[in-house]
Parts: structure tokens; sequence; C-alpha cells
């Protein structure tokens, strides 16, 4: 990976992963440190682990926004050898504890195309579920520091948490904000993310740094201008749904590339059938 943190804002680092762009963040207190996510392996996580070494040897707290593979497979590596928490929505945790069969089948099956080699590594992959569960919001204090821990709806997935850091000014938002590319649709509630994004952006000011999921730091006018293209698709996908339109006329006229467009619409008929 030979990656390395950069500062962000008032003693908050970010890491970018260069295969999937995924971000991890760093927060540093006075003698203790939180990562927010682990990256999708044991390799990745054991090269992140030196790079958070090079920056701070306090011991760490890890948060997971998400229970994707590439936000928190390497939590074992992280967080297992000595034991530490592990925060997470309570249903991220419950598909880790539950359901960790299933979770490697649907990443070794995203990546074996494009990405042979760390399909092959997620199959074997040990997942180390949350020890610690968020239902709507919980507080810590990391080295006296304030960090809240939000769950602000439905979106990327049904356990996207957020993480504030009021004294920085800064949210990292997982995957419910995406910069590298357009938003990832497989699982999300595309009808119910745009007040789940209107709800992040009321903890913003104007000069809050969002770190995305993907990609590289935004300001909340991008976050807007995002909402926005959400408003639009679930706009889309209501009428869509209404007047019995094939998914494909909804993904031909969404703010987002087809395939994306595509999913969303499917996902988001199945929310209006009550499926999904």
């Amino acid at each position: 990976m030979n990656g390395r943190f950069v500062e962000v804002a008032d003693r908050v680092l970010v890491l970018r992963e260069p295969l999937l762009a995924v971000n991890v963040t760093l927060v540093l207190g006075d003698g203790e440190a939180l990562l927010v996510d682990t990256l999708s392996s044991t390799g990745q996580a054991t090269e992140l682990a030196t790079a958070v070494r090079a920056v701070t040897g306090d011991p760490l707290t890890l948060v997971n926004t998400h229970h994707h593979f590439d936000h928190c497979f390497g939590n074992a590596t992280l967080a297992a050898d000595p034991p530490r928490p592990i925060w997470a929505h309570e249903l991220a945790a419950a598909a880790l504890r539950d359901d960790p069969d299933r979770l490697r089948r649907e990443a070794y099956a995203e990546l074996r195309a494009e990405q042979p080699e760390l399909a092959a590594e997620l199959a074997d992959t040990v997942l180390l579920p949350p020890t610690d569960t968020v239902h709507t919001e919980a507080t810590l204090d990391i080295g006296g520091r304030r960090v809240v821990l939000r769950h602000p709806g439905r979106g990327h997935t049904d356990a996207d948490l957020v993480v504030q850091v009021p004294d920085a000014d800064l949210l990292v938002a997982g995957d419910l904000v995406e910069q590298a590319g357009p938003p990832a649709f497989e699982d999300s509630y595309p009808l119910q993310w745009p007040d789940t994004l209107a709800e992040l952006l009321r903890w913003t000011t104007p000069a809050t740094v969002v770190v995305p999921g993907h990609g590289e730091p935004v300001d909340p006018e991008f976050v807007r201008a995002q909402h926005a293209q959400l408003v639009e698709l679930a706009w889309l996908i209501r009428a869509g749904h209404t007047g019995s339109a094939p998914p494909e006329r909804i993904a031909a006229d969404a703010p987002f590339p087809a395939r994306p467009a595509l999913i969303a619409a499917h996902r988001g008929y199945a929310e209006l059938d009550g499926t999904a």
C-alpha cells in the first residue's frame, strides 16, 4: 500500500488506500487515538498498522462506518491483539457477527473479475465483529477530545455511521458521501438517502471538512450538490414507479452513470414495493 497519513484538520489525519481509494481517518487525542475504518484484508491492515504507528503509539479505539469489506475486514489485524474496542452501528455489528460467510462471498464476487488477488485474500480473511454498538448516537472521549458517532438514517446501507470531531469541525461521512466515483447503491435505500444526507448537513458549518468514503476530502457545498442529485434520483424513481416505467428508463434519465443508476432504480422500486 505504501500510504501515509496526511493532516486535513487539527490533529485529524487521513490515509487513502490507492487500490480502491478508501479513506481511513486517524483522530489524535492526549494519550489515545481513534481509527475510523480498517480497509479490506489482513495485508492491507498490516500496512495500515505500520502507517498508524509511524504517527502514534497510543492505544486505539476503532470505528467501522459500515459493514462493507473495504471498511472493516481489517478489524482483526488492528484490534485483536491486544484487544481494542470497535464501534459500529448495531446492524453492521450484527452482520459481521452473524453472517461473516455471506459478507466474504459478496466481497469475493464483487472483486474477483477486476482484483482477483485481493478477492482471493478476502475469501480467507478472519472477520472480527465490533464490541460496542450505536443505535442513534454515542459520544466518545478520545484523550480529552469529544467524538460523536451518529446514525443519520438509511442511505448507502441501513447501518451507516458518521463520525463527528467537533473541535476540528470535521465529519467522516463514510460511503454516504462519495468523491472518487458515484455513490454505490447495491445495499442502499435511495428514497431515504436524501433525508439522511440532509441530516448530515445539519451538523456542518461552511468550513467543515467532510471525509468521504472514497476520494478527496470535500466541503459542504460538494455534499449539497450530491444531495441534490440524490433528490432528483428519488423523484425519478417515485415517478417511474407510479407510471410503471421500467427501471432502465429511470437509469437513462438519472444524474448518475447508467450502471449505478439502474441498481438504484431497482432498489428504489423494492423500497416502494416493500421488499427492501
